[in-house]
Order: C-alpha cells, then structure tokens, then sequence
C-alpha cells in the first residue's frame, strides 16, 4: 500500500522517464537483432563448409557454386 501513498510525477518530469525507457528499449532490441544476424551468418557459414566436406567425401563435385 506505500504506492498508493507515493504521488504521481508532474507530466512535464515523466516525460524524460517515458522517453528514456523506450530508448532503452529500442536498444535492446537493435542488440538482440544483431546478436541473431551474427548468429544465422555463422550457421550458413558452418553449413556450407558441412555441404562442401560431405560432397568431398561422397566424390560428387561441387554442384552449389552454379546454381549461386
């Protein structure tokens, strides 16, 4: 019950409150989105190599490279 007792801040101060929590926000996000491409460029990196050994080891020549 104390917050019921505390007062709301004047609009003109919550403002800056409002704006800087969805800057963080914002950034947060744009982080995650960078965490994830980084992540997604490193699996295809890892799964082309994957393709290449497996296809090296089948004796098959490199049939991705003309269709790219």
């Amino acid at each position: 019950m104390i917050f019921a007792a505390a007062p709301a801040l004047p609009l003109d101060e919550a403002g800056k409150y409002v704006a800087g929590a969805y800057g963080v926000f914002v950034v947060l996000i744009l982080v995650y989105v960078a965490i994830m491409a980084a992540r997604l460029q490193r699996m295809e990196r890892e799964l082309t190599s994957l393709v290449e050994l497996a296809e090296r080891r089948l004796g098959r020549p490199d049939q991705g490279s003309e269709e790219r």
